[in-house]
């Protein structure tokens, strides 16, 4: 099995690199990949835990960009972590991610919410290659007893067009893709199926994007069938992974639930050793 699509405790997945990769290995999953948000800085943890149980590991990210006020997640595979440029440019992000945490705490106090915005993006600011995310204030507000769980927390009052939604600022598109290849990597749009763009990916695919997430937990039989042909027609790649986070907001999946077919990561190895 191959999983291209996994979080730790480097973002908002609620496993650590050895937590998840014995969890993977359970699962008897083959290939991995550590895509966590805005940071890579799970992965040299990961590839050693990886290297013990036998997997076969990528480094990885998903890096958010913003197209007209709407989030588009990018999937980096084979990323040079030390490139200096990505590392400067992913500091940004992060430092965004804590101001927006920030307010959208400001927010909920003036609803009648009170929570501790230190303490919620603290660990961000012990560590600065951890990337703060909603999901840490969702976590709070159960904490607090004022939603029963975080998939209330994100309907109710921080998911899109909720009361203390405060919309992300970060990098277009194209220059996601850029950042991506300049690390030597190659650029996915993530679960396409969830943000409902697809007149979008065409645009995507000419401005450098390499692949599409067809395989994906939250794709039915008749959208993951959707986007094979569209990668096809595009003349992009395939990638897949189960997006595990280890937390009820992204569903009971585990490692593996969803997998790519061997041929199709065959594919994308093959296309990025044309880049070097």
């Amino acid at each position: 099995m191959i999983d291209l699509h996994t979080h730790t405790t480097a973002s908002d997945g609620r496993a650590t690199p050895a937590q998840l990769i014995a969890r993977a290995a359970a699962a008897r999953i083959t290939v991995l990949a550590v895509t966590d948000h805005d940071t890579m800085s799970a992965c040299v943890a990961a590839a050693a835990e990886c290297e013990r149980a036998g997997i076969e590991f990528v480094p990885g990210i998903e890096i958010t960009a913003v197209q007209d006020g709407v989030d588009v997640h990018v999937l980096g595979y084979f990323v040079d972590g030390t490139s200096a440029a990505l590392d400067a440019f992913l500091a940004e992000q992060r430092r965004r991610r804590v101001d927006r945490i920030r307010q959208m705490v400001s927010r909920l106090a003036a609803l009648g919410m009170h929570l501790d915005a230190d303490r919620i993006v603290a660990p961000a600011l012990e560590d600065a290659t951890k990337s703060a995310g909603r999901p840490w204030i969702a976590r709070a507000l159960v904490a607090g007893g004022h939603v029963a769980d975080t998939r209330e927390a994100f309907d109710r009052w921080i998911g899109r067009g909720r009361p203390a939604f405060v919309p992300r600022l970060a990098a277009p598109p194209d220059e996601v893709f850029a950042r991506i290849h300049d690390a030597c990597g190659l650029a996915s749009i993530a679960h396409p199926g969830l943000f409902g763009r697809d007149e979008w990916l065409s645009g995507f695919a000419a401005a450098g994007a390499d692949a599409l997430e067809a395989y994906h937990t939250e794709h039915d039989q008749a959208a993951t069938a959707r986007y094979l042909d569209l990668a096809a027609r595009l003349g992009v790649e395939v990638t897949g992974g189960s997006d595990y986070h280890g937390d009820e907001t992204h569903g009971a999946r585990q490692p593996g639930a969803t997998t790519l077919p061997r041929e199709r990561f065959e594919r994308l190895k093959a296309r990025r050793a044309k880049m070097t």
